[in-house]
């Protein structure tokens, strides 16, 4: 009984750690930016996003865990030296975005506390985690409790602002905008879903637990659907707790656009709220960047395998320093996107790449070809 809880606790671990580390403050901004600017057209943008961020998910989890290989080693076996480099994108991009993710722990709005002193707070709550021996067992409870947190504050502020679903779920089938002008935020919603490191990270999670090979394929589609289905749900949540405010006409401050739509619509117990959802998202995003940007690091140089918690606190301990000297890290996180751009068409494409190679996939695993076609589809775009 204890061997199949703890397997379904990596599961389930593996999916929201997914689902967390794509859930950061950029996550937050992003869609309460977009939300602004589409009004319920933006239900359409989610909708589209989802599906092409479902197709990256499915065929880099099913080759990454049914070949028991992490994204660096299938990259050096298609062509040696490729894991190197997106290794390198991966966690030059993890680093950056690890900064932003510390700089928009929200903590100061929840606490009422000195800026920098919730940058050092958010970090140190971080490095907790991993100063365990049963870190991974820790991150796996940690992100799944702070992830039902989230949904159940956003769920609260869409009772208090009482957001027009039904236009909601009409738009997210034919837009009221053009389809045109909807399409970079498609993308943009896809790289902040599925990109850079955050498309491995659950994959990585239940490599390191032992959910490996073809026979666990049933284990890695529902870890991989149910992660998919929590950044959807907080992504959807979100969508409509914004929507209850722009749609009565309100304009959200540009600096800070989520915090201000939960200020706007439920007052001073939203910002509250706010603070508390921005703090989850900045905590969980932190434990699963700096994680799967290390176990990136572990296979390729025997030191860091040795010493991977160390590493790991080594990595939010940076991110936390960079962010208290820099104070608006801006200019970063541009970079970031642009590596975020970058790195999902090349990590998916040497995914389909080794989805038809035997040495890496075995003798008899066919990749379903509906799976490898529509994964194509999404390198173009």
């Amino acid at each position: 009984m204890s061997g199949t809880k703890k397997k379904s606790g990596a599961l389930l671990g593996a999916a929201f750690l997914m689902a967390t580390s794509a859930i950061g403050p950029g996550f937050l901004t992003q869609t309460a930016k977009f939300t602004g600017d589409f009004k319920a057209s933006f239900a359409f943008v989610i909708l589209a996003s989802v599906i092409l961020a479902a197709i990256a998910q499915l065929n880099i989890w099913r080759v990454l865990c049914i070949s028991g290989m992490r994204g660096q080693d299938v990259g050096n076996r298609i062509l040696p030296g490729l894991g190197y480099f997106v290794s390198f994108l991966i966690v030059l991009g993890g680093l950056v975005f690890n900064i932003g993710n510390v700089g928009g722990g929200g903590l100061q709005t929840v606490l009422g506390i000195p800026t920098q002193l919730g940058y050092f707070l958010a970090g140190g709550l971080a490095i907790l985690v991993f100063l365990s021996k049963n870190a991974k067992g820790i991150m796996d409870r940690l992100v799944k409790i702070l992830g039902a947190v989230m949904i159940l504050v956003i769920l609260l502020v869409i009772f208090m602002v009482k957001p027009p679903i039904a236009s909601g779920l009409k738009n997210s089938i034919l837009p009221e905008a053009s389809i045109v002008s909807l399409f970079p935020a498609i993308l943009t919603l896809l790289g902040g879903t599925v990109g850079g490191y955050i498309t491995f990270a659950g994959a990585h999670r239940l490599i390191d637990a032992g959910v490996t090979g073809e026979d666990k394929l049933k284990d890695i589609h529902y870890s991989a659907v149910m992660g998919m289905f929590v950044a959807t749900l907080v992504r959807v949540l979100l969508f409509f707790a914004v929507l209850g405010v722009v749609a009565k006409g309100v304009s959200l401050d540009a600096k800070n656009p989520a915090a201000d739509a939960f200020l706007q619509g439920a007052g001073v117990i939203g910002q509250r709220i706010s603070g508390l959802v921005l703090c989850c998202a900045a905590i969980t995003s932190i434990v699963g960047a700096a994680y799967t940007s290390v176990s990136f690091l572990k296979t390729l140089f025997p030191a860091v395998a040795k010493r991977e918690n160390l590493f790991i606190i080594g990595f939010i301990l940076l991110s936390t320093l960079v962010m208290a000297g820099l104070g608006s890290p801006a200019k970063l996180l541009v970079l970031a996107g642009s590596l975020n751009g970058l790195i999902l068409p090349v990590s998916l494409g040497i995914c389909l790449v080794a989805s038809q190679n035997k040495k890496i996939m075995g003798e008899n695993y066919k990749h379903p070809k509906i799976l490898l076609f529509l994964g194509i589809v999404v390198v173009v775009l």
